[in-house]
């Protein structure tokens, strides 16, 4: 058995949720289900964001689809950041490039 997953009922004990909640993620395609010997397991590394959705949920009253369309939201914000950053790294390179050639040229 692996030991990177973590039972869904113990897990919903211990934060004081319905499994049903759980189940409602998997559905909606946020975290991955397992289920082996009558008994649901979610991969351990799904805990931080199931633990993101229980807040969203609980806390904010988000319902799954609005879970769903932040977290694709995010995803497409951290994506866009990494561009952001790549392109200022090939932008420093093109100035610094440049710097040299007007230097280079100025020395003559």
């Amino acid at each position: 058995m692996r030991t990177d997953l973590i039972i869904v009922r113990e897990y919903c004990d211990k934060v004081h949720i319905d499994p049903s909640f759980i189940s409602l993620l998997a559905d909606g395609g946020l975290i991955d289900l397992e289920e082996m010997d009558n008994e649901r397991y979610f991969p351990a590394d799904e805990l931080r964001d199931v633990e993101k959705y229980i807040r969203w949920y609980y806390d904010l009253s988000i319902n799954i689809e609005g879970i769903d369309a932040i977290r694709h939201l995010l995803d497409r914000m951290r994506g866009l950041q990494s561009e952001i950053e790549q392109l200022r790294k090939q932008l420093n390179v093109y100035r610094n490039n440049r710097f040299l050639n007007e230097a280079d040229s100025g020395d003559s």
